[in-house]
């Protein structure tokens, strides 16, 4: 077949792939969670069964949702999330069905706004979250909007499990299922929507209504198998904040006498107290807010009692939780409070007196408060790195205590899930201890990764809480990296020919920083200046950073000032750099391909014909060897980007990256996230990308792989990282099996009577039958 052939570059078109079309191989990964120690990410909401001791769940913003193990560590219940199921790591809302411990149901949606183009979606299991059902709704729902710590606003009827409620967003009001969640209907009595919207301008997360709240059921309004006659439903809505039913949903009313002027968070029944608790707060905001305090209304009286207020110090009320074992035991976590630090209320008459996880001592602490815990931390010691030191932590949007033992309650911030098992020494004057417990719970959004040849396996920074080196892939790091602490950072990179040299770029002022210890220790990078974030990357022999950011490409030879790159546009870049020749960088624009033979200091371009650039890898032991994922595929040069070809039967690819050979003298093997005869996955090839393994599978989706973050390990063969974009890191490993072919030969057999090969053909060809017995790739 023809290469076609231009001035200064060869561009191997469609027709120019290799002759003959290659078989494909699926082969079983061992995947595994890179280890933290803690969520890293925020905790939206926890749930208890009442029904059954132990088991409880977990939500998170973008992570999925979690179940909870004997062993107070958690697993994660939809890593199946792939390319077309992404959304479903934004969880709305979850709900558990009171006289059935099996049923767990989920509102499955990540954003209201553009950035999502699915609709939301009902998810019910009736085997503890294994395998789910779904119920597609004709609107967005919004697990990653403002006010995703709010609720619950999913919740099964008490006393009629097939009975189910939902409180939408987007003023699309509320609505019901009769059937276990398998179809629903809007309750077109119910006209409230929720008005509240934090930011009106904002396109983003902050400027969709918020919708209702929360909702929840008086189990004694009636008997067993029945509806429940009386509901409560809460508002985004300062001017009506709980609406309430006495006839089983049929008519809706807002309660006579309610507090006005803030947002209903979150509400929960007391059906021994016949009263409903509601916590208040004046902004939806998920990072701030203002004033708040805590209701209870009693139902028989029809009075409102205002039990818990923050007396204007702005921090609001967000978490709150009953212990159906002690009549009158509430507790509620502030949730705007910064500073010191956020609190928790305790009560055990109801609301009539409260006590603190910690009071204000003026006596000369620092910072100046008094605790009634001791701090344990020892499944993510570089918390306090990040968090501080023994604090409760931030945005405390949910609070359970364990319906089965009073002395186990939870909690979610925005880094981990604190706990204890001896809450009950609080009302004894004693201390408690308060955990981190989110072992297992892997929440991150990964943004950078890099595998050294030497030191540490693995490097990573992620958003919120910074990055770590690890040591040990299978225990959570010591400490985060620190001087600088960053808490988003964006990229990192080490030098191919001194791996010891490692750069990495962050949020925050002199966003730019160095180590010569593959990330031990770090030094602000000198001429940093005030910039901040972009992507850095280092040359072979780490003397020259090139850094993207916003208006350009800078390059900084030995920490000197940076320098503009002059003949380059500004726009964004996806950047790489050779690692073995010192003076060599590759950078892309939109579907330009530019390459630099003076350590950065000029670019020339050397195609914009092969498609929109996603990544560009580097063979990690050879010069000049450069991969390159578009849109239409991978392409491959092993001059510097003077010839380029297509290789491989990849029509889209997001990433390539190349680790350790098969054998010792072999090719790179080449990890891809790539749609390979219509199959979008991950997949490595051992022969220079002529044939391809899948290695990924139902169970281990990645979520979508836009947000994916590759890295492959230079020492351990068939090893690759891949980051995710709310599940954390995640390492994979071959097993010993040999790989089985997905697809069969061109013109080999495909089909007929007795035949157990694989039925598939390769791209471009069709299975025909010739016969009972023999059909044929043709």
């Amino acid at each position: 077949m023809k290469k076609t052939a231009a001035v200064g570059i060869v561009l191997a078109a469609l027709s120019g792939v290799r002759a003959a079309a290659p078989v494909n191989y699926t082969q079983h990964y061992t995947w595994k969670n890179v280890r933290t120690g803690a969520s890293g990410g925020f905790v939206t909401g926890i749930v208890f069964s009442p029904k059954q001791k132990g088991v409880a769940y977990a939500r998170t913003d973008i992570g999925g949702l979690y179940r909870l193990n004997s062993d107070d560590s958690w697993a994660p219940l939809q890593d199946y999330v792939n390319n077309t199921l992404w959304n479903e790591h934004g969880v709305d809302a979850v709900a558990l069905d009171p006289n059935d411990a099996s049923r767990v149901y989920i509102a499955a949606g990540i954003y209201t706004n553009s950035w999502d183009p699915y609709n939301g979606k009902i998810m019910s299991s009736t085997d503890y979250g294994k395998t789910w059902s779904r119920a597609n709704f004709p609107f967005k729902f919004g697990g990653n909007m403002a006010g995703r710590q709010m609720g619950e606003r999913l919740a099964v009827d008490p006393n009629k499990g097939s009975i189910l409620y939902f409180g939408a967003r987007s003023g699309n009001g509320l609505w019901k299922s009769s059937d276990y969640g398998k179809t629903w209907a809007k309750v077109t009595s119910y006209t409230a929507v929720g008005t509240h919207i934090v930011d009106p301008g904002d396109s983003g997360q902050n400027g969709d209504i918020i919708g209702l709240t929360f909702i929840a059921f008086d189990s004694t309004s009636s008997a067993a198998g029945t509806a429940s006659k009386r509901i409560f439903v809460g508002t985004a809505d300062s001017s009506a904040t709980v609406y309430m039913s006495e006839d089983s949903g049929a008519t809706w009313s807002a309660i006579p006498g309610q507090p006005t002027g803030f947002l209903s968070h979150t509400g929960k029944y007391s059906p021994t107290e016949k009263a409903l608790y509601v916590s208040y707060v004046d902004n939806a905001n998920t990072y701030g807010g203002g004033d708040g305090y805590v209701y209870k209304y009693y139902v028989e009286s029809k009075t409102w009692v205002k039990i818990l207020d923050d007396n204007g110090t702005g921090f609001g009320f967000g978490g709150l939780t009953l212990d159906p074992q002690k009549n009158g035991t509430v507790m509620v976590t502030t949730y705007h409070q910064w500073w010191p630090d956020g609190n928790i209320y305790r009560s055990l008459d109801g609301g009539a007196t409260w006590t603190t996880i910690w009071d204000f001592d003026w006596s000369g602490v620092q910072p100046p408060v008094k605790r009634r815990y001791d701090w344990d931390i020892s499944q993510a010691t570089w918390l306090p790195e990040i968090t501080g030191d023994k604090t409760t932590g931030w945005m405390m949007g949910s609070i359970a205590i364990d319906p089965f033992d009073s002395d186990h309650f939870l909690y979610g911030t925005g880094a981990t899930i604190f706990g204890s098992h001896k809450l009950t020494n609080w009302d004894k004057n004693e201390k408690f201890t308060l955990s981190s417990l989110s072992y297992g719970m892997e929440e991150t959004a990964v943004l950078g990764l890099t595998s050294p040849p030497q030191g540490p396996h693995l490097l990573s920074v992620v958003g919120d809480v910074g990055g770590w080196r690890h040591d040990n892939l299978d225990v959570a790091p010591s400490k985060a990296f620190l001087t600088p602490s960053w808490g988003t950072t964006r990229s990192i990179d080490h030098a191919g020919s001194r791996p010891n040299i490692v750069v990495r770029s962050g949020d925050g002022e002199g966003g730019l920083a160095l180590s010569n210890d593959t990330g031990a220790t770090w030094h602000i990078h000198a001429s940093a200046g005030s910039w901040n974030g972009g992507r850095a990357q280092l040359s072979a022999n780490g003397d020259f950073v090139v850094w993207a950011v916003n208006n350009g490409l800078y390059v900084s030879a030995n920490e000197y000032p940076f320098e503009k790159v002059p003949n380059i546009p500004s726009g964004s870049y996806t950047t790489a750099n050779d690692r073995n020749h010192n003076g060599l960088f590759y950078a892309a624009e939109n579907s330009n391909f530019y390459v630099s033979t003076n350590a950065g200091t000029t670019y020339t371009k050397k195609t914009s014909s092969i498609g929109w650039i996603r990544e560009i890898g580097v063979n990690p032991f050879r010069a000049g060897d450069v991969w390159i994922a578009t849109d239409t595929g991978i392409w491959h040069s092993i001059d510097s980007g003077n010839t380029i070809s297509r290789v491989g039967p990849a029509t889209d690819a997001y990433h390539v990256q190349l680790g350790k050979s098969a054998t010792s003298n072999g090719y790179p093997a080449i990890f891809a996230a790539a749609t390979i005869q219509g199959w979008a996955g991950h997949y490595r090839s051992d022969d220079g990308g002529y044939t391809w393994t899948l290695i990924s599978d139902d169970s281990n989706g990645f979520g979508t792989p836009g947000n994916n973050i590759y890295a492959a390990d230079p020492r351990t063969y068939g090893r690759v990282y891949i980051g995710t974009n709310g599940r954390g890191i995640f390492y994979g490993d071959a097993s010993a099996t040999s790989p089985v072919p997905t697809a069969a030969d061109a013109y080999g057999q495909c089909g007929g009577q007795g035949f157990n090969g694989p039925k598939a053909c390769p791209h471009g060809y069709t299975c025909k039958v010739s016969n009972a017995y023999y059909s044929q790739c043709l």
